[in-house]
Protein backbone atom coordinates (compact mmCIF):
# COMPACT_ATOMS: atom_id res chain seq x y z
CA UNK A 1 0.00 0.00 0.00
CA UNK A 2 1.63 3.69 -0.92
CA UNK A 3 -0.12 5.35 1.76
CA UNK A 4 0.85 9.26 0.14
CA UNK A 5 -1.33 8.16 -2.82
CA UNK A 6 -3.82 6.95 -0.50
CA UNK A 7 -3.83 10.07 1.13
CA UNK A 8 -4.23 12.16 -2.13
CA UNK A 9 -6.89 9.56 -2.89
CA UNK A 10 -8.92 10.13 0.56
CA UNK A 11 -8.00 13.41 1.95
CA UNK A 12 -6.61 15.11 -0.95
CA UNK A 13 -9.41 16.16 -3.76
CA UNK A 14 -10.74 18.98 -5.43
CA UNK A 15 -14.05 20.36 -3.58
CA UNK A 16 -16.66 22.75 -4.70
CA UNK A 17 -17.91 24.14 -1.22
CA UNK A 18 -17.70 23.56 2.18
CA UNK A 19 -17.32 19.42 2.29
CA UNK A 20 -19.34 18.67 4.82
CA UNK A 21 -22.75 19.91 2.96
CA UNK A 22 -21.17 18.70 -0.22
CA UNK A 23 -20.19 15.64 1.43
CA UNK A 24 -24.13 15.21 2.00
CA UNK A 25 -25.19 15.90 -1.03
CA UNK A 26 -22.50 13.20 -2.79
CA UNK A 27 -24.28 10.72 -0.14
CA UNK A 28 -27.80 12.13 -1.61
CA UNK A 29 -27.04 11.90 -4.88
CA UNK A 30 -25.22 7.78 -4.30
CA UNK A 31 -28.74 7.08 -3.01
CA UNK A 32 -31.08 9.31 -5.40
CA UNK A 33 -29.19 7.75 -8.57
CA UNK A 34 -30.92 3.97 -7.42
CA UNK A 35 -33.83 5.22 -7.91
CA UNK A 36 -36.48 6.31 -11.03
CA UNK A 37 -39.17 8.54 -9.94
CA UNK A 38 -39.61 11.70 -8.40
CA UNK A 39 -38.37 12.33 -5.06
CA UNK A 40 -41.08 12.36 -2.60
CA UNK A 41 -39.16 12.16 0.77
CA UNK A 42 -35.41 12.96 1.93
CA UNK A 43 -34.27 12.09 5.36
CA UNK A 44 -30.87 12.59 6.72
CA UNK A 45 -28.88 12.10 9.91
CA UNK A 46 -25.78 12.95 10.68
CA UNK A 47 -22.83 13.51 13.28
CA UNK A 48 -23.21 16.23 15.68
CA UNK A 49 -19.44 17.67 13.73
CA UNK A 50 -20.97 17.71 10.18
CA UNK A 51 -24.41 19.23 11.17
CA UNK A 52 -22.31 21.87 13.04
CA UNK A 53 -20.14 22.46 10.30
CA UNK A 54 -22.94 22.91 7.77
CA UNK A 55 -25.38 24.90 9.10
CA UNK A 56 -24.23 28.44 8.58
CA UNK A 57 -22.01 28.47 5.15
CA UNK A 58 -23.22 29.42 2.10
CA UNK A 59 -23.76 26.27 -0.78
CA UNK A 60 -22.49 27.41 -3.96
CA UNK A 61 -24.51 27.68 -7.14
CA UNK A 62 -27.54 28.74 -4.93
CA UNK A 63 -27.76 31.97 -4.86
CA UNK A 64 -27.23 32.22 -0.88
CA UNK A 65 -28.83 29.64 0.60
CA UNK A 66 -26.90 27.83 3.25
CA UNK A 67 -26.29 24.46 5.19
CA UNK A 68 -26.62 21.05 5.07
CA UNK A 69 -30.34 20.53 3.89
CA UNK A 70 -30.66 22.74 1.13
CA UNK A 71 -27.01 20.75 -0.39
CA UNK A 72 -28.38 17.56 0.40
CA UNK A 73 -31.92 17.67 -1.62
CA UNK A 74 -29.76 19.11 -4.55
CA UNK A 75 -27.44 16.07 -4.21
CA UNK A 76 -30.57 14.15 -4.45
CA UNK A 77 -31.91 16.30 -7.45
CA UNK A 78 -28.73 15.86 -9.84
CA UNK A 79 -28.13 12.43 -9.31
CA UNK A 80 -24.50 12.56 -10.20
CA UNK A 81 -22.36 11.06 -7.63
CA UNK A 82 -19.69 10.44 -10.26
CA UNK A 83 -19.19 13.94 -9.58
CA UNK A 84 -18.40 12.93 -5.85
CA UNK A 85 -17.06 16.52 -4.29
CA UNK A 86 -18.04 19.08 -6.86
CA UNK A 87 -21.73 17.74 -7.51
CA UNK A 88 -22.90 20.83 -7.34
CA UNK A 89 -21.61 22.36 -9.99
CA UNK A 90 -24.58 20.53 -12.32
CA UNK A 91 -26.74 22.78 -10.53
CA UNK A 92 -29.82 24.65 -12.24
CA UNK A 93 -32.12 26.97 -11.05
CA UNK A 94 -34.94 24.46 -11.46
CA UNK A 95 -33.63 22.20 -9.11
CA UNK A 96 -33.13 25.00 -6.20
CA UNK A 97 -36.31 25.96 -6.33
CA UNK A 98 -37.80 21.82 -6.86
CA UNK A 99 -35.16 21.48 -3.58
CA UNK A 100 -36.95 24.59 -1.49
CA UNK A 101 -40.10 23.03 -2.20
CA UNK A 102 -39.55 19.94 -0.69
CA UNK A 103 -37.65 21.77 2.43
CA UNK A 104 -40.90 24.08 2.70
CA UNK A 105 -43.21 21.11 2.65
CA UNK A 106 -41.24 19.60 5.06
CA UNK A 107 -40.54 16.89 3.08
CA UNK A 108 -36.73 17.15 3.43
CA UNK A 109 -35.57 16.87 6.79
CA UNK A 110 -32.16 16.86 8.70
CA UNK A 111 -30.99 15.84 12.24
CA UNK A 112 -27.99 14.57 14.29
CA UNK A 113 -27.36 12.06 15.99
CA UNK A 114 -25.30 12.71 19.33
CA UNK A 115 -23.89 8.86 19.74
CA UNK A 116 -21.78 9.44 16.49
CA UNK A 117 -18.43 10.00 17.51
CA UNK A 118 -16.75 10.37 13.96
CA UNK A 119 -17.97 11.29 10.56
CA UNK A 120 -21.46 10.38 9.81
CA UNK A 121 -24.06 10.56 6.59
CA UNK A 122 -27.59 8.16 6.86
CA UNK A 123 -29.63 9.17 3.91
CA UNK A 124 -32.75 7.33 2.88
CA UNK A 125 -34.34 8.90 0.00
CA UNK A 126 -37.84 7.31 -0.92
CA UNK A 127 -40.09 7.63 -4.63
CA UNK A 128 -43.50 6.31 -5.08
CA UNK A 129 -41.69 2.99 -5.57
CA UNK A 130 -38.43 2.70 -4.17
CA UNK A 131 -36.41 3.20 -0.73
CA UNK A 132 -32.61 3.55 -0.95
CA UNK A 133 -30.18 4.42 2.22
CA UNK A 134 -26.83 5.24 1.80
CA UNK A 135 -24.48 5.72 4.55
CA UNK A 136 -21.01 7.30 4.60
CA UNK A 137 -18.76 7.09 7.60
CA UNK A 138 -15.15 7.95 8.22
CA UNK A 139 -14.62 10.17 5.61
CA UNK A 140 -15.90 12.48 3.49
CA UNK A 141 -15.97 10.49 0.30
CA UNK A 142 -16.33 6.72 2.07
CA UNK A 143 -19.58 5.05 1.48
CA UNK A 144 -19.65 2.13 3.53
CA UNK A 145 -23.57 0.56 2.94
CA UNK A 146 -26.34 1.34 0.35
CA UNK A 147 -29.55 -0.88 0.13
CA UNK A 148 -32.19 -0.19 -1.99
CA UNK A 149 -35.70 -1.78 -1.06
CA UNK A 150 -34.36 -3.13 2.35
CA UNK A 151 -31.97 -5.42 -0.46
CA UNK A 152 -28.14 -5.00 0.03
CA UNK A 153 -26.51 -3.24 -3.18
CA UNK A 154 -23.42 -2.16 -1.54
CA UNK A 155 -21.20 -2.77 1.77
CA UNK A 156 -18.23 -2.17 2.83
CA UNK A 157 -15.78 -4.83 5.41
CA UNK A 158 -14.84 -3.09 8.49
CA UNK A 159 -12.49 -3.89 10.71
CA UNK A 160 -12.16 -6.53 13.87
CA UNK A 161 -14.34 -3.72 16.21
CA UNK A 162 -16.27 -3.26 13.43
CA UNK A 163 -14.88 0.44 12.48
CA UNK A 164 -15.56 1.98 9.51
CA UNK A 165 -11.87 3.45 9.31
CA UNK A 166 -10.24 2.87 6.30
CA UNK A 167 -6.81 0.58 6.28
CA UNK A 168 -4.46 3.25 5.28
CA UNK A 169 -5.61 5.64 8.32
CA UNK A 170 -4.69 2.66 10.53
CA UNK A 171 -1.20 2.34 8.92
CA UNK A 172 -1.00 5.92 8.98
CA UNK A 173 -1.17 6.95 12.30
CA UNK A 174 1.05 4.04 13.83
CA UNK A 175 3.49 6.26 11.73
CA UNK A 176 6.02 8.85 12.90
CA UNK A 177 6.57 11.84 11.63
CA UNK A 178 9.97 10.94 10.31
CA UNK A 179 8.61 8.27 8.01
CA UNK A 180 6.03 10.37 6.86
CA UNK A 181 9.34 12.33 5.36
CA UNK A 182 10.44 9.70 3.73
CA UNK A 183 6.98 9.12 1.86
CA UNK A 184 7.11 12.56 0.60
CA UNK A 185 10.46 12.33 -0.30
CA UNK A 186 9.87 9.25 -2.09
CA UNK A 187 6.61 10.63 -4.86
CA UNK A 188 6.76 10.34 -8.41
CA UNK A 189 6.25 12.35 -11.31
CA UNK A 190 2.00 11.94 -10.89
CA UNK A 191 2.28 13.04 -7.03
CA UNK A 192 4.04 15.73 -8.49
CA UNK A 193 1.64 17.01 -11.02
CA UNK A 194 -1.25 16.60 -8.74
CA UNK A 195 0.19 18.91 -6.11
CA UNK A 196 1.17 21.26 -8.49
CA UNK A 197 -2.62 21.21 -9.59
CA UNK A 198 -3.57 21.69 -5.96
CA UNK A 199 -1.26 24.98 -6.10
CA UNK A 200 -3.05 26.20 -9.06
CA UNK A 201 -6.54 25.62 -7.72
CA UNK A 202 -5.87 27.43 -4.37
CA UNK A 203 -4.19 30.32 -6.32
CA UNK A 204 -6.95 31.24 -8.58
CA UNK A 205 -9.87 30.51 -5.67
CA UNK A 206 -7.26 33.15 -3.85
CA UNK A 207 -7.40 35.15 -6.82
CA UNK A 208 -10.85 36.00 -7.01
CA UNK A 209 -11.57 36.18 -3.34
CA UNK A 210 -9.08 39.15 -2.95
CA UNK A 211 -11.50 40.85 -5.21
CA UNK A 212 -13.99 40.79 -2.54
CA UNK A 213 -14.25 42.94 0.43
CA UNK A 214 -13.53 40.52 3.11
CA UNK A 215 -10.75 39.09 5.36
CA UNK A 216 -8.19 39.02 3.05
CA UNK A 217 -9.51 42.59 1.46
CA UNK A 218 -9.20 44.07 4.56
CA UNK A 219 -5.30 42.85 5.73
CA UNK A 220 -4.37 44.32 1.96
CA UNK A 221 -5.99 47.22 2.78
CA UNK A 222 -3.95 47.37 6.17
CA UNK A 223 -1.00 46.86 4.44
CA UNK A 224 -1.26 49.07 1.74
CA UNK A 225 -1.78 51.87 4.45
CA UNK A 226 1.18 50.95 6.13
CA UNK A 227 -0.19 48.98 9.57
CA UNK A 228 1.67 45.97 8.02
CA UNK A 229 4.87 45.39 6.67
CA UNK A 230 4.97 43.97 2.82
CA UNK A 231 6.80 41.17 3.64
CA UNK A 232 5.85 36.99 3.58
CA UNK A 233 3.63 36.85 6.90
CA UNK A 234 1.37 39.86 5.17
CA UNK A 235 1.34 37.74 1.26
CA UNK A 236 0.47 34.42 3.02
CA UNK A 237 -2.36 35.38 5.29
CA UNK A 238 -3.67 37.69 2.43
CA UNK A 239 -3.46 34.93 0.12
CA UNK A 240 -5.24 32.01 2.46
CA UNK A 241 -7.78 34.37 3.81
CA UNK A 242 -8.89 35.29 0.18
CA UNK A 243 -9.14 32.02 -0.70
CA UNK A 244 -11.32 30.97 2.79
CA UNK A 245 -13.15 34.24 1.98
CA UNK A 246 -14.81 33.03 -1.11
CA UNK A 247 -15.21 29.56 -0.35
CA UNK A 248 -17.05 30.47 2.45
CA UNK A 249 -19.02 32.84 0.24
CA UNK A 250 -19.86 29.73 -1.75
CA UNK A 251 -17.97 31.35 -5.29
CA UNK A 252 -18.10 28.72 -7.58
CA UNK A 253 -14.43 27.94 -7.85
CA UNK A 254 -13.20 24.54 -6.68
CA UNK A 255 -10.59 24.28 -3.75
CA UNK A 256 -7.98 21.06 -3.77
CA UNK A 257 -8.45 19.88 -0.13
CA UNK A 258 -6.47 18.58 2.90
CA UNK A 259 -7.70 15.97 5.00
CA UNK A 260 -10.59 16.61 3.97
CA UNK A 261 -11.29 19.87 4.33
CA UNK A 262 -11.10 22.88 1.86
CA UNK A 263 -9.90 25.24 4.50
CA UNK A 264 -7.18 22.83 5.86
CA UNK A 265 -6.43 22.60 1.91
CA UNK A 266 -5.65 25.98 1.69
CA UNK A 267 -3.68 26.35 4.87
CA UNK A 268 -1.60 23.23 4.06
CA UNK A 269 -0.52 23.78 0.31
CA UNK A 270 -0.88 27.66 0.08
CA UNK A 271 1.56 28.78 3.23
CA UNK A 272 4.39 26.24 2.72
CA UNK A 273 3.82 27.13 -1.32
CA UNK A 274 4.21 30.73 -0.70
CA UNK A 275 7.01 30.89 1.86
CA UNK A 276 9.08 28.41 -0.31
CA UNK A 277 8.69 31.19 -3.70
CA UNK A 278 9.54 33.89 -1.08
CA UNK A 279 13.03 32.08 0.26
CA UNK A 280 13.30 31.32 -3.30
CA UNK A 281 13.68 27.29 -2.63
CA UNK A 282 13.49 24.97 -5.67
CA UNK A 283 10.41 23.81 -6.59
CA UNK A 284 11.11 20.06 -6.66
CA UNK A 285 11.55 20.81 -2.74
CA UNK A 286 8.44 22.98 -2.47
CA UNK A 287 6.37 20.18 -3.66
CA UNK A 288 7.99 18.01 -1.37
CA UNK A 289 7.10 19.71 1.51
CA UNK A 290 3.55 20.45 0.25
CA UNK A 291 3.28 16.63 0.29
CA UNK A 292 4.81 16.05 3.65
CA UNK A 293 2.02 18.98 4.93
CA UNK A 294 -0.59 16.87 3.61
CA UNK A 295 0.61 14.29 5.32
CA UNK A 296 0.84 15.56 8.92
CA UNK A 297 -2.01 17.48 8.84
CA UNK A 298 -3.73 13.19 8.02
CA UNK A 299 -1.86 11.69 10.31
CA UNK A 300 -2.96 14.41 13.22
CA UNK A 301 -6.84 13.85 12.29
CA UNK A 302 -6.14 9.99 12.96
CA UNK A 303 -5.43 11.29 16.23
CA UNK A 304 -8.07 13.80 16.75
CA UNK A 305 -10.83 12.48 14.75
CA UNK A 306 -12.22 13.91 10.68
CA UNK A 307 -14.08 16.90 12.57
CA UNK A 308 -12.99 17.55 16.17
CA UNK A 309 -14.16 19.80 18.56
CA UNK A 310 -10.69 21.88 17.91
CA UNK A 311 -10.33 23.97 14.82
CA UNK A 312 -8.44 21.49 12.46
CA UNK A 313 -6.76 24.42 10.45
CA UNK A 314 -4.49 24.82 13.43
CA UNK A 315 -4.17 21.72 15.28
CA UNK A 316 -3.92 20.10 12.00
CA UNK A 317 -3.03 22.20 8.42
CA UNK A 318 -1.14 24.90 10.22
CA UNK A 319 0.92 21.84 11.72
CA UNK A 320 1.42 20.11 8.57
CA UNK A 321 2.29 23.86 7.07
CA UNK A 322 5.32 24.99 9.89
CA UNK A 323 6.49 21.38 10.00
CA UNK A 324 7.01 21.89 6.14
CA UNK A 325 8.69 25.41 6.33
CA UNK A 326 11.37 23.95 8.15
CA UNK A 327 11.63 21.12 5.95
CA UNK A 328 11.84 23.42 2.98
CA UNK A 329 14.95 24.88 4.60
CA UNK A 330 16.32 22.03 7.17
CA UNK A 331 15.78 19.08 5.78
CA UNK A 332 14.49 16.17 7.38
CA UNK A 333 15.68 17.75 11.04
CA UNK A 334 13.76 16.03 13.18
CA UNK A 335 14.79 18.33 16.18
CA UNK A 336 13.27 21.84 14.44
CA UNK A 337 10.43 19.94 12.99
CA UNK A 338 9.40 18.83 16.94
CA UNK A 339 9.94 22.44 18.04
CA UNK A 340 7.76 23.51 14.48
CA UNK A 341 5.10 21.38 16.19
CA UNK A 342 5.38 21.83 19.49
CA UNK A 343 5.65 25.82 19.00
CA UNK A 344 2.20 25.35 16.77
CA UNK A 345 0.12 23.45 19.21
CA UNK A 346 1.53 25.36 22.35
CA UNK A 347 -0.42 28.54 20.40
CA UNK A 348 -3.47 27.35 18.90
CA UNK A 349 -3.87 24.14 20.47
CA UNK A 350 -7.59 25.60 21.98
CA UNK A 351 -9.03 26.74 19.32
CA UNK A 352 -12.57 26.12 18.70
CA UNK A 353 -14.23 25.05 15.95
CA UNK A 354 -17.56 26.75 15.54
CA UNK A 355 -18.65 25.29 12.12
CA UNK A 356 -18.04 26.72 9.08
CA UNK A 357 -18.91 30.10 7.68
CA UNK A 358 -17.23 33.51 6.87
CA UNK A 359 -14.70 33.58 9.79
CA UNK A 360 -13.31 30.73 9.34
CA UNK A 361 -11.13 33.26 7.76
CA UNK A 362 -10.08 34.55 10.53
CA UNK A 363 -8.66 31.24 11.88
CA UNK A 364 -6.90 30.79 8.52
CA UNK A 365 -5.03 33.87 8.91
CA UNK A 366 -4.54 32.93 12.88
CA UNK A 367 -2.99 29.61 11.42
CA UNK A 368 -0.63 30.84 8.79
CA UNK A 369 0.65 33.48 11.22
CA UNK A 370 1.73 31.00 13.82
CA UNK A 371 2.67 28.52 11.43
CA UNK A 372 5.63 31.11 9.70
CA UNK A 373 6.48 31.72 13.34
CA UNK A 374 6.84 28.87 14.78
CA UNK A 375 8.46 27.32 11.94
CA UNK A 376 10.83 30.10 12.03
CA UNK A 377 11.57 30.14 15.55
CA UNK A 378 12.29 26.15 15.26
CA UNK A 379 14.89 26.98 12.73
CA UNK A 380 16.86 28.61 15.25
CA UNK A 381 16.67 26.11 18.01
CA UNK A 382 13.65 27.78 20.04
CA UNK A 383 10.62 25.79 21.41
CA UNK A 384 8.34 25.07 23.73
CA UNK A 385 9.56 21.40 25.27
CA UNK A 386 7.55 19.00 27.35
CA UNK A 387 8.38 20.93 31.08
CA UNK A 388 5.55 23.22 29.74
CA UNK A 389 1.73 22.51 29.66
CA UNK A 390 0.36 19.74 27.26
CA UNK A 391 3.56 19.37 25.05
CA UNK A 392 5.49 16.11 25.08
CA UNK A 393 8.84 15.09 24.50
CA UNK A 394 8.27 14.36 20.76
CA UNK A 395 6.24 15.84 18.17
CA UNK A 396 3.96 12.55 18.17
CA UNK A 397 3.77 13.00 22.04
CA UNK A 398 2.17 16.28 21.45
CA UNK A 399 -0.51 15.01 18.83
CA UNK A 400 -1.32 12.38 21.25
CA UNK A 401 -1.69 14.77 24.65
CA UNK A 402 -3.88 16.66 21.90
CA UNK A 403 -5.95 13.99 21.13
CA UNK A 404 -6.63 13.16 24.74
CA UNK A 405 -7.57 16.63 24.81
CA UNK A 406 -10.18 17.01 22.56
CA UNK A 407 -11.54 13.40 22.27
CA UNK A 408 -12.00 13.20 26.46
CA UNK A 409 -11.73 16.55 28.03
CA UNK A 410 -13.60 18.90 25.18
CA UNK A 411 -16.22 15.38 24.60
CA UNK A 412 -19.04 17.93 25.29
CA UNK A 413 -17.92 21.23 23.48
CA UNK A 414 -19.83 20.29 20.15
CA UNK A 415 -22.99 19.63 22.02
CA UNK A 416 -23.07 23.22 23.65
CA UNK A 417 -22.11 24.78 20.63
CA UNK A 418 -24.72 23.17 18.70
CA UNK A 419 -27.11 24.08 21.06
CA UNK A 420 -26.23 27.89 21.24
CA UNK A 421 -26.10 27.91 17.53
CA UNK A 422 -29.83 26.29 17.01
CA UNK A 423 -30.95 29.10 19.78
CA UNK A 424 -30.39 31.63 17.47
CA UNK A 425 -33.00 29.99 14.96
CA UNK A 426 -31.03 31.99 11.90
Amino acid sequence: MNIFKEVLKNEVFPALGCTEPIAVAYACSIAAKETGDEIEEINIVVDPGVYKNGLAVNVPNTGGEKGNLIAGVLGALIRRPDLKMEILKDTDHGMITRAKELIQAKKAKISYDESKTDLYIGVSVRTRVDSVRAVIEGGHTNLILLEKNSRLIFQKKTGKDSSPVQEYKSVLKNMKISDLIDLAENIDSEDYNYLRHGIEMNTKISEAGQKMKKVGYYLSDLMTKGYLMDDVFSSCKIMAASASDARMAGLNFPVMSSGGSGNQGIVAILVPYNVGKAFEIEEEKILKSIALSHLINSYIKCFTGDLSPLCGCAIAAGVGASAAIVYQQKGRDMKKITLAVNNLISDLGGMLCDGAKAGCALKVVSSTDSAIRSAYMAINDHGISEVEGFVGKTAEETIYHLSKISEIGMAKVDDIMLGIMKEKNL
